[in-house]
């Protein structure tokens, strides 16, 4: 079960990092004028609560007990 939780939360994590900075924080210009403004204001949040849902699975992985009786 741990291992499952764990996954998921790692899968999620960097899901969460990838879809934050490349597709919301990554400011497309079609103007031709730079902008260094992200597309959503919170995406910056979004990508640290996934660097910290990556870091929290490593947490769950050790405080949730082992399977016994296999």
């Amino acid at each position: 079960m741990r291992n499952v939780l764990t996954v998921l939360m790692v899968v999620v994590g960097f899901a969460l990092q990838g879809i934050s900075y490349f597709v919301l924080a990554d400011p497309w210009v079609t103007t031709g004028i730079p902008s260094g403004e992200p597309r959503l204001i919170a995406a910056p949040t979004l990508f640290i609560a996934g660097v910290v849902l990556v870091f929290l699975a490593a947490v769950l992985y050790e405080l949730l007990p082992e399977r016994r009786g296999r």
